[in-house]
């Protein structure tokens, strides 16, 4: 009888620690889950060095989750997301960027929103002698060559095209245009003396001191400078790059951002 009972007793541990195994693995605890988790983010190529200083601050918060970033115009962005290619979270420069995704439910719907705004400038190489306060001023003849984004998948070449046609000397300035593919290829291409102006957010501006701004244009000559966040439909790690975005609304976030000389957006 005892053996009978011994037995009875050892075949319920067992099955009680299979059950348990099975209970665990089905319901990893949140540390065990967050461990190791890496996050992708696709994010527009202003916001490099914010985004990189801010990182550290982020991982002393959440230390098991490593942050990578793709930075890139955003149009090539939301053209890589579209294909396919690996993304946890889509930080664009623009909304008509974060739109193209939307309408083809490749967000999260429910986690998009505006985070921060920007300005348009016109920015000269630092010792450049030319004597211009005004972007009509772009189609004086002694300016050769104007740095701009490529129009249709660079947000600031978007924006510097509606601001072109608002002024009515886009078809002016047409042939002096030299294209970037992002908004920093711009600022190099006036920094290295390749162009005689350019036009970039204000933001890059701050960190050159190889040009100056010469103009900052008024917001009634473009659409808003806006930078939308949304998580990516088919992300793996949901809980981690909601922590993420939560921390980008932070004060210590804010702060980098601000020093950066980005504004930040007014909730909707």
């Amino acid at each position: 009888m005892k053996r009978k009972n011994v037995f009875a007793f050892i075949c319920g541990v067992a099955i009680a620690l299979i059950l348990a195994t099975i209970f665990n693995w089905l319901n990893p605890s949140p540390v065990v889950a967050q461990a190791n988790t890496n996050l992708l983010i696709s994010a527009a190529a202003s916001l490099q060095d914010a985004l990189k200083e801010a990182q550290p601050l982020f991982q002393k918060t959440q230390p098991k989750i490593e942050v990578n970033y793709n930075f890139g115009a955003s149009g090539a962005l939301q053209q890589q997301i579209e294909q396919g290619a690996p993304a946890d979270i889509f930080f664009s420069a623009a909304a008509k960027q974060m739109n193209a995704l939307q309408d083809k439910n490749l967000i999260l719907l429910d986690t998009r929103r505006n985070l921060l705004t920007n300005r348009l400038v016109l920015v000269v190489s630092s010792n450049s002698d030319l004597k211009i306060d005004k972007f009509e001023q772009l189609t004086d003849t002694n300016i050769k060559r104007i740095a701009v984004g490529e129009f249709r998948s660079v947000p600031v070449g978007q924006y510097s095209e509606e601001l072109f046609k608002k002024l009515g000397i886009l078809s002016q300035v047409k042939p002096k245009l030299v294209f970037g593919n992002n908004v920093r290829n711009v600022l190099a291409a006036v920094e290295s003396g390749n162009a005689d102006a350019g036009i970039v957010y204000t933001t890059d501006a701050k960190l050159s001191n190889k040009v100056r701004v010469v103009a900052t244009a008024t917001e009634n000559l473009h659409s808003p400078i806006v930078y939308p966040i949304a998580i990516i439909s088919s992300s793996k790690n949901l809980d981690a790059a909601k922590e993420y975005i939560q921390f980008l609304t932070d004060k210590q976030a804010r702060t980098v951002f601000e020093k950066y000389g980005f504004g930040i957006a007014k909730a909707s």
